[in-house]
């Protein structure tokens, strides 16, 4: 008998839901592309995913094979997810400012014999050891050869009929949906494995959202922040606006023109927009609904001045929303209480349960089996560590008042969130300590203006060598991606040191910004990401 706590595979699963959508409402909208302005409907989303799903199956795609796809926002990223999971294989999204070692590191990871990229962005695959890759569908362009490469134009998906096998075995709601790259906070980024029954849990918590809203991307499609609106839609049968990377000048302008109801504004984003002059069409738009993270004071100005209501959670790749507040919530900081079926609490080092006020891990675990992450890929000992004792631990210090809810005080694990993104300063002092000329170096964060964190990167030369600031940035910038790249440097005789022999963050992140800490932006260098624009996916035959 199955267990009523899981949801029906025809409530979760992709396959199922894309049939169901298309058989019930083929004409309403799915997804508009703000790259071209065309809008999918569901059966339009149908018969995109069908097609990809059969290019891949052609390609030698089996069920429960991880494809790795590294494209911006877009509908072939939106075609290839979808089309991956109508067969049962899981979908491997890539950030597209992945290079270098962290690139090489990901592609190995995978295990994947196929890859589905950008072709702007191959040159970089040209510089790494592919490890079992064999083959990539190039979408674009035609790029030069790569060596050991078979590359294949996006025809090979998308230039025959809409006929796949179906898989050999059912698609359950336990089954590996996605694995999502995210930071790797003291060692290699790890790949959370996310089931179809975690993201629909997720998409349940959002108790705010219908079938008639819109919600706005603008977050990448490889982060749960871009993925989420759109399995929510699908849940709901309503539909996601995906559009480029977040502008303030344009925001509102997009809101109309897409007709967007809800999204979620991360706090950066809310201080930029609270922080504009004030417009009479302050109110002007449709948006009437947001999630905020966090919940700062920018927030809830913003919440007040456009007319908004807003919510806040508590959430990670590996979790499903577990912690949500109520609408319009004035508490700055809260991420409200825990969800029904989901328990919180906030544990000392030995995981005893501190007290309302004390500061400690929170850990949660769930009354629905699969509603959190199932572990991390082809990484046993990172999925023990986590989930020791039988909660799951998320490396984030919290309180709880003595009202039960739940605030966000610090990060544990050594981790730096910045621009959206979550920093591995793993991965920045290793491409740092590459440097020829470079003995050791830490890496910290440090506050920025907009709410989130700057990178500090504290560093020693080798004795007797120097390097300028300016050249370890250029040292880093093919290295590193965009946003890894420190702001801040600092040279110092040697790093704080305990007896044995691990460097004392903790006091580099209270000295913090000193006087002889150079600023890059100050110094005039900024460095953004690459503008990568999707194309277009035509109409389907």
């Amino acid at each position: 008998m199955p267990d009523a706590r899981l949801p029906a595979p025809e409530d979760c699963v992709v396959r199922a839901l894309v049939d169901r959508r298309a058989a019930a409402t083929p004409d309403r909208p799915y997804a508009l592309f703000d790259v071209d302005g065309t809008t999918w409907t569901y059966a339009e989303l149908a018969r995109w995913t069908r097609r990809f799903a059969a290019g891949f199956q052609r390609l030698g795609v089996k069920q429960g094979d991880f494809v790795p796809c590294w494209l911006p926002n877009g509908p072939h990223a939106l075609a290839a997810w979808f089309g991956l999971n109508y067969l049962g294989a899981v979908y491997m999204p890539v950030n597209t400012a992945y290079r270098g070692a962290l690139l090489q590191h990901v592609v190995a990871l995978s295990g994947a014999r196929l890859m589905v990229a950008d072709s702007r962005l191959l040159p970089r695959l040209a510089e790494i050891d592919t490890a079992k890759l064999r083959q990539v569908v190039a979408v674009g362009e035609s790029p030069p050869p790569i060596a050991g490469l078979e590359l294949l134009a996006e025809a090979a998906l998308t230039g025959a009929g809409e006929e796949s096998t179906p898989p050999p075995l059912p698609i359950n709601p336990w089954d590996t949906q996605a694995a999502i790259l995210t930071s790797g906070t003291t060692g290699p980024s790890k790949a959370v494995l996310c089931s179809y029954a975690q993201w629909w849990a997720a998409a349940k918590g959002h108790t705010y959202l219908d079938a008639d809203d819109r919600q706005m991307v603008t977050l990448p499609l490889f982060h749960v922040g871009g993925t989420s609106p759109c399995f929510n839609a699908l849940v709901r049968g309503g539909s996601v606006a995906i559009v480029g990377a977040f502008d303030t000048a344009s925001f509102w302008d997009s809101v109309r023109r897409t007709g967007t109801t809800a999204m979620t504004v991360l706090g950066t984003m809310a201080s930029f927009l609270a922080s504009q002059p004030a417009s009479p069409r302050d109110r002007d738009h449709p948006l009437r609904k947001c999630v905020i993270i966090p919940l700062n004071q920018a927030a809830l100005d913003f919440g007040r001045r456009f007319g908004v209501d807003w919510y806040s959670t508590y959430n990670m790749t590996e979790l499903s929303c577990p912690i949500f507040t109520e609408r319009n919530p004035r508490t700055p900081g809260t991420c409200g209480r825990p969800r029904p079926g989901y328990q919180a609490r906030v544990v000392d080092a030995n995981d005893c349960e501190l007290l309302a006020g004390e500061v400690g891990e929170l850990v949660l675990r769930s009354d629905m089996p699969w509603a959190l992450n199932h572990g991390y890929h082809g990484n046993p000992d990172a999925t023990a560590r986590a989930w020791r004792n039988g909660w799951f631990h998320t490396g984030d210090a919290f309180r709880r008042d003595a009202a039960g809810e739940f605030f966000f005080v610090d990060r544990i694990k050594d981790a730096i969130r910045r621009r959206g993104e979550n920093v591995s300063s793993f991965e920045v002092e290793r491409e740092i300590a590459a440097h020829p000329d470079i003995r050791e170096a830490a890496v910290v964060p440090v506050p920025g203006e907009h709410g989130e964190d700057e990178i500090l990167a504290v560093v020693s030369c080798v004795p007797g060598r120097r390097v300028a600031p300016t050249e370890l940035i250029e040292f880093l910038r093919p290295r590193l991606a965009h946003f890894m790249v420190p702001r801040f440097i600092r040279f110092v005789d040697g790093l704080p040191m305990t007896p044995t022999q691990k460097v004392q963050k903790h006091l580099l992140r209270e000295q913090g910004l000193t006087p002889d800490t150079w600023d890059r932006e100050a110094a005039g260098i900024r460095i953004r990401r690459d503008r990568l624009d999707a194309a277009p996916l035509g109409a389907p035959q």
